[in-house]
């Protein structure tokens, strides 16, 4: 796996990578992460790729994170 860029944001670590005809959009945040697959027929290669991070995605994915830590600390303070 390849990593094509390192893309700046204040909210999230994100980081896009090549591999085997996909590109891997991964996006963490503290000990979360998301990942998206993207056939790179999809877009118009490198660029067409971070095209895709709009401010509207980036706002999808920080609400899914909060989306995603509230579930896990319900399930730890349900079962932990």
């Amino acid at each position: 796996m390849r990593v094509v860029a390192d893309i700046p944001n204040p909210h999230v670590k994100i980081t896009l990578h090549s591999y085997n005809g996909k590109y891997i959009l991964k996006l963490e945040k503290a000990n979360l992460e998301q990942i998206y697959k993207i056939e790179e027929t999809e877009v118009m290669g490198d660029e067409g790729a971070k095209a895709l991070i709009d401010e509207e995605f980036i706002e999808a994915v920080v609400n899914r994170f909060v989306d995603m830590r509230d579930a896990f600390v319900s399930t730890v303070r349900r079962n932990g």
